[in-house]
């Protein structure tokens, strides 16, 4: 998996959280190649929504609370969409966080922004396709002083981790015949001495 713009690994989980950007191009979002597999692969990753906590905000529940909702899409080398994703949640407490992110400057050694909100992803991927981008598309943000929908390119609007991949491997190819041995060309017959 290439991860262009990966979070950290979990204090609790150890898992590796990657953040997934909107955009277009498939090249620019997160890759996964799939082996080569007989009939269709699935591919299973959790998606996250990203939140950044502060203790400071904390202290007022009605300023803490935070509704997400962030929509990614599966795509193929060529941009054909494969399958759209969603996840939705709340954050209103310390609780909601599915783990903190070993690596920031805080006293703790942990990022501000983690994951929160866990929905289980399975897209199936054709027999032909060998990869696949995960692109983010939009994110909802419903907070009690108003609402914004983010969708400029290049922007972090989610979090995948836990990413598996179930496929039936591709027989082996098959050997090129076998080439006959190379005949030495026929020698005329030799002819008597005098004749």
């Amino acid at each position: 998996m290439t991860c262009p713009a990966p979070l950290g690994v979990g204090v609790n989980t150890k898992q590796t959280f990657c953040d997934v950007l909107t955009g277009r191009d498939p090249a620019t979002g997160i890759v996964i190649t799939i082996p080569p597999h007989k009939g269709p692969a699935t591919l299973r990753f959790d998606l996250h929504n990203r939140h950044t906590y502060s203790e400071e905000q904390m202290k007022d529940k009605r300023a803490a609370y935070a509704h997400y909702t962030a929509v990614i899409g599966a795509l193929t080398a060529d941009n054909t969409l494969l399958r759209r994703a969603v996840v939705d949640s709340e954050f209103r407490s310390a609780r909601d966080l599915i783990d903190r992110v070993s690596g920031g400057a805080g006293p703790a050694g942990v990022k501000a922004v983690a994951p929160t909100g866990t929905e289980e992803i399975a897209i199936t991927v054709p027999e032909d396709e060998t990869q696949v981008s995960l692109l983010g598309e939009k994110l909802m943000v419903e907070r009690a002083d108003g609402n914004a929908t983010y969708a400029s390119e290049g922007r972090p609007i989610a979090i995948i981790s836990n990413v598996t991949i179930e496929y039936h491997p591709a027989p082996p190819p098959k050997p090129a015949p076998a080439k006959p041995p190379a005949r030495a060309p026929a020698r005329p017959p030799a002819r008597a001495p005098g004749k």
